[in-house]
């Protein structure tokens, strides 16, 4: 089975988000599954040079953006044995950022057009078109428009997996002829609620639509979380799936960790633990108290990922409990300031640091005790699972991945704390019984070895999509 995974970022080469670790660390998975899997991203300016010295030229071809061409350089590249492609122009791609230019709708349209062009000169034909979110879903567009009829192209199938439904690639409706270049008899597939959107295209043309969680899958069919794509998700219901991301282990690993003081797994776990909550507090400048509980947040701080939830009750929990707070990330003004305000106000209590310090997260997940991730909507989130990896039990609002990954310890068999409404009180009963659950010594520490024996590596999501391959296949 040959697989090729379409992404506009992807580990090692750019990352700005979660889709670029699941294309990595996918596509890794798949081939150690002996599945021939290969990826297919731009090849942006801001790559490192490091990586562009690896690359190798293959050849350079024109691609067609409605009633112009466009010129195609492709490269290929090897890492941890899978092979990407990399689709060069740098009128397109020569940016400062990925992301949030005027022409995004027209750079995107050639990428995925790019992706189908390329194929007879990788000599690759693969059997699925691995599509992810709005940037390549323009990708089963053209090839059911264009490419299927094709002798050399036909039999090929097409899956497009929503990660993030909030982004659709909504543009004018004149864009449909002028720069996608669908025919008017077929700008239907695109058109809807007035716009072109790009995401719709994808869900009518594609062979099957994935998300990345059961529980999401279930969610955007509902109009409070859809963004107003919930009615053509009903009728394409047939096709939706959810499978769970996995984790990069290797990358996220307790026992190897460079940016910790102590390194531990399941055995010595609450000595590692000790040693990096130590360390943990001493950067932050906190006092050095092996005894009470640290509360670990590592996010963008934006009001989706319930910060408003935080902001409403946290005076009530830091008056009131013997507590620290360590949080790292960047995001609204007002919820940095309202931070650094409340550090200021409980600087024994709550350390802050602004902007996004990776090596910190690490420290974080492996120094905290507990670690608070109340999204509005998440779905997939990561940080829940690297958490446990870390030892570190999560307390999450049941949505999306979050459901799927954290169940509630209060049954004596759970990884977690849970609860279900957007409240900040809810919010509030979770955090308390986790202080209660945490000054129960030996409870603690079962949970605690119990969360950092969950397996949320790779292995079991890239079997469900290989098992999900077949089915297409087959049909």
């Amino acid at each position: 089975m040959k697989v090729l995974f379409v992404a506009s970022e992807a580990q090692p080469f750019m990352a700005s988000g979660g889709l670029a670790d699941v294309a990595g660390a996918l596509s890794q998975a798949l081939r150690q599954r002996l599945i021939g899997c290969r990826v297919v991203m731009p090849l942006y300016d801001t790559i490192s040079q490091e990586y562009k010295d690896k690359m190798t030229f293959l050849t350079s071809i024109s691609v067609p953006v409605a009633w112009r061409r466009q010129y195609c350089g492709i490269f290929q590249a090897k890492h941890n044995g899978v092979i990407y492609y990399f689709i060069d122009n740098q009128y397109y791609f020569k940016r400062d950022s990925i992301y949030g230019h005027y022409d995004d709708a027209e750079r995107f349209t050639f990428f995925a057009r790019a992706v189908l062009e390329i194929l007879p000169h990788i000599d690759f034909k693969p059997d699925i078109i691995h599509c992810n979110d709005w940037q390549s879903a323009l990708t089963p567009v053209f090839y059911k428009t264009m490419y299927a009829m094709d002798p050399w192209y036909a039999g090929i199938k097409t899956i497009f997996t929503i990660h993030n439904i909030q982004y659709q690639g909504t543009y004018g409706m004149d864009l449909i002829g002028d720069v996608i270049g669908l025919k008017p008899e077929d700008a239907h597939i695109l058109e809807y609620d007035g716009d072109a959107n790009f995401m719709k295209g994808a869900i009518e043309c594609a062979d099957k639509i994935t998300t990345v969680s059961p529980s999401y899958a279930n969610e955007i069919l509902d109009p409070w979380y859809s963004h107003g794509l919930d009615s053509i998700l009903r009728e394409r219901q047939w096709k939706l799936t959810g499978i769970l991301n996995g984790i990069a282990t290797d990358t996220n690993d307790p026992e190897t960790d460079p940016n910790l003081v102590m390194h531990y797994n399941v055995d010595n776990v609450k000595e590692g633990k000790a040693a990096n909550k130590k360390a943990l507090q001493e950067n932050m400048g906190l006092p050095q108290r092996p005894d009470v509980p640290i509360v670990g947040i590592v996010s963008r701080l934006v009001s989706h990922k319930g910060f408003d939830l935080i902001k409403a009750i946290f005076d009530e929990f830091l008056y009131n409990n013997d507590v620290q707070v360590v949080v790292v990330g960047s995001g609204d003004w007002q919820y940095e300031n309202y931070f650094r305000e409340l550090s200021n106000r409980f600087p024994e209590k709550v350390a802050v640091r602004i902007g996004f310090v990776p090596s910190l997260a690490k420290k974080i997940y492996a120094g905290a005790d507990i670690f608070l991730m109340p999204s509005k909507s998440e779905p997939c989130g990561l940080s829940q699972m690297v958490a446990l990896r870390y030892g570190t039990v999560p307390i999450v609002r049941e949505t999306g991945g979050l459901r799927d990954s954290i169940t509630d310890s209060g049954d004596g068999e759970g990884n977690g704390f849970t609860f279900k409404t957007y409240n900040a009180h809810d919010m509030l009963g979770a955090l308390q019984r986790a202080l209660g659950a945490y000054y129960n010594h030996d409870y603690w520490d079962t949970l605690v070895k119990r969360a950092i024996q969950c397996d949320f590596s790779w292995g079991k999501s890239a079997n469900m999509y290989i098992k999900l391959y077949k089915e297409v296949l087959a049909n």
